[in-house]
């Protein structure tokens, strides 16, 4: 059973996103004003859509919290969806037996019975016995990802107390790819937190948006591939003794399934059925006592646990399935020939997916972390801690 845990609730146009965890150990400082530095990281990028002016992602703490520091309960976490005043009616949760004509015009307004090829709709609607669309749009949508950014950001806010710290960055949008890379993480980190598109280059920056207005115009969407790095992890995270207990088969399920991703790497990735393997594995060696590599083709993971270097995950997004450029497709109420239902939707985001995928992977490290050192107070984890390294 994982030690930090989450589950969360909420959909698309409700009233807001939840999150409930479990897990932290008492003692730990978790702040509010981090948390929404990240969920500010998310909503933005070049090619985002309408619904990012709408909302301005904020949490509220609503437990097991005081002063500014963990209690040891359970922590729950409130994201408020602004667009809701304009959805009360659509959304409502209670039974309406005589809803009014204008309740029922709107209800009927943004209800829809035609599939999104690439998306939940068809599949949901058989699944859990649907007719109209909304019910799978509603909870399938990307807009939960937000409450999954603030899990991630307290996940990290107790890493960072172990000097354990990562970022993200875009290296390809569409057929744009980066080829040049700054010398070190910090600068890479530092590139891409200023840029729009999370990219670490300028002029790939620049062919980026240059691509995203191209596919904007055409009434298309874009997708592409992101990285996230993870330094100062301490080895032996995770284990070789199950397939369930493998921290890089966690990762990749925990990234895989981020809507619209369709591949995970780590390390060197799919480039490895190129090389041989002398040219794929890291040699090791040793300067004063000091075990040290001069690759990192594992991506800090060898054997399912990390190996003291450098964790390195990708991840491949497809494009966006809601576009203006309409796809063909069914009419689940008759089965007939239709054109897919478009919603309000962003044209790129994978520079939002990346800053998802940051959150989703130190979720899984944070998990193997107290699994390694735990405690039931931030006192006795440091002193776990401390004593084995």
């Amino acid at each position: 059973m994982n030690v930090f845990r989450f589950l969360t609730s909420g959909e698309s146009h409700g009233k807001c996103l939840t999150a409930i965890i479990e897990g932290v150990p008492a003692g730990f400082r978790i702040r509010s004003s981090v948390i929404n530095e990240d969920l500010a990281r998310r909503q933005v990028g070049y090619g985002r859509g309408g619904r990012m002016k709408i909302e301005k992602d904020t949490v509220e703490i609503k437990s097991g919290v005081r002063f500014g520091k963990s209690t040891g309960a359970p922590i729950c976490l409130e994201i408020k969806n602004r667009d809701y005043e304009n959805w009360q009616d659509v959304m409502d949760t209670e039974r309406q037996d005589y809803p009014a004509q204008e309740t029922l015009r709107k209800i009927e307004e943004k209800s829809f019975t035609t599939v999104r090829p690439g998306h939940a709709d068809y599949a949901g609607a058989i699944k859990y016995n649907f007719s109209d669309l909304r019910n799978v749009l509603e909870r399938s949508s990307a807009r939960k990802t937000a409450i999954e950014v603030a899990v991630g950001s307290v996940a990290k806010q107790i890493l960072k107390e172990f000097g354990i710290m990562g970022f993200s960055h875009v290296i390809q949008i569409g057929d744009v790819k980066l080829d040049f890379y700054p010398k070190t993480y910090t600068l890479i980190k530092e590139k891409a937190e200023n840029s729009d598109v999370r990219c670490a280059d300028d002029l790939t920056s620049d062919r980026m948006r240059n691509a995203i207005d191209a596919a904007a115009e055409a009434g298309d969407t874009l997708g592409g591939k992101f990285e996230v790095i993870f330094g100062n992890l301490p080895i032996g995270l995770g284990s070789y003794v199950h397939w369930d207990k493998t921290l890089d088969g966690r990762l990749a399920q925990a990234v895989m399934s981020i809507p619209a991703v369709k591949a995970v790497e780590v390390g060197a990735g799919v480039e490895v059925a190129n090389l041989k393997g002398s040219e794929t594995h890291d040699e090791v060696f040793v300067k004063n006592k000091n075990v040290y590599r001069n690759t990192n083709n594992a991506g800090g993971l060898e054997g399912g646990m990390t190996n003291g270097e450098a964790l390195v995950i990708k991840g491949t997004m497809k494009a966006i399935p809601t576009m203006r450029k309409a796809l063909a497709t069914v009419d689940i109420k008759d089965l007939t020939p239709a054109s897919a239902h478009f919603e309000r939707s962003d044209t790129c985001a994978v520079p939002a997916c990346a800053v998802v995928a940051e959150a989703r992977v130190a979720i899984i490290l944070v998990d193997a972390f107290l699994e390694k050192f735990g405690g039931d107070n931030f006192d006795e984890v440091k002193a776990h801690f401390e004593s084995r390294n």
